[in-house]
């Protein structure tokens, strides 16, 4: 037996990988294999923390992988991430970084990241970001978001307005809040049921859920920057860097 666990470790797995040759398949009887997942047990008990590595390290190569997912997509899907018919941009129309959000009317971390959205676009007057309408929270969200659409059509200069009241409204978003928020703005309840009956949007909805599925987005808020996607309400100052990068190499992270 060995004197220590490091050693009785090394020598365990360098045991073990040889139990995934070929040749060596049957090399060990069964108290030897036994005995070694002895050893590898003994030791991670005793070295929890490799566990903890061992995970880190498996959530790396899943980002990694899922970022690969996300700027492949980017590069196939540029028109329809950036400068889809559909969607609207808040801030500079020209600006020279743009930031496209997928977001849900009924997501608490949407609301939370309105804010984001709003210091950025206060502080930054060249960035042009981009919201598309992602409805995934039941059906409620998906009537909400038909009447922002409806709404966009009609009266496309008060959509801000409508989009802040709506997202940070308290109440859960449904067709009826955000027909009520129109009327407030000015557009009638007629009118926007008529501008969704003549134009449903569907294939908006459609287009956003696929893009979403090709760039590996499973939540909102989602944002793409330039040839990254970043998942989750990341905070203000992780896309000021990002935008920063952009304007400095051409790449949300240089």
């Amino acid at each position: 037996m060995f004197r220590n666990h490091g050693k009785k470790l090394a020598a365990a797995l360098a045991l073990a990988g040889a139990l995934t040759l070929p040749f060596q398949a049957h090399a060990f009887d069964a108290k030897q294999k036994e005995e070694i997942g002895a050893i590898v047990k003994e030791y991670l008990l005793a070295n929890p923390e490799i566990l903890m590595d061992v995970q880190e390290a498996l959530q790396q190569k899943q980002m990694q992988a899922q970022q690969q997912q996300a700027s492949a997509a980017i590069t196939d899907n540029q028109k329809a991430i950036f400068n889809a018919a559909e969607d609207i941009s808040l801030g500079n129309p020209d600006g020279d970084v743009t930031i496209v959000e997928f977001f849900d009317y009924n997501c608490g971390y949407c609301k939370r990241a309105l804010s984001d959205m709003d210091a950025m676009l206060e502080a930054d007057k060249n960035v042009r970001f981009v919201l598309k309408e992602l409805p995934i929270l039941g059906p409620d969200s998906l009537a909400a978001h038909k009447v922002s659409a409806a709404f966009r059509d009609l009266a496309p200069e008060k959509y801000g307005e409508f989009h802040r009241a709506l997202l940070s409204g308290e109440d859960r978003a449904t067709e009826e809040t955000a027909i009520a928020l129109a009327a407030k703005l000015g557009v009638s309840e007629a009118d926007i049921r008529k501008q969704m009956e003549v134009k449903p949007h569907d294939d908006a909805v459609r287009n956003a859920y696929s893009l979403a599925q090709s760039l590996g987005i499973t939540g909102t808020p989602s944002y793409v920057i330039a040839n990254e996607a970043v998942f989750g309400a990341v905070g203000i100052d992780e896309l000021r860097e990002k935008v920063a990068n952009v304007r400095s190499c051409g790449k949300a992270a240089c």
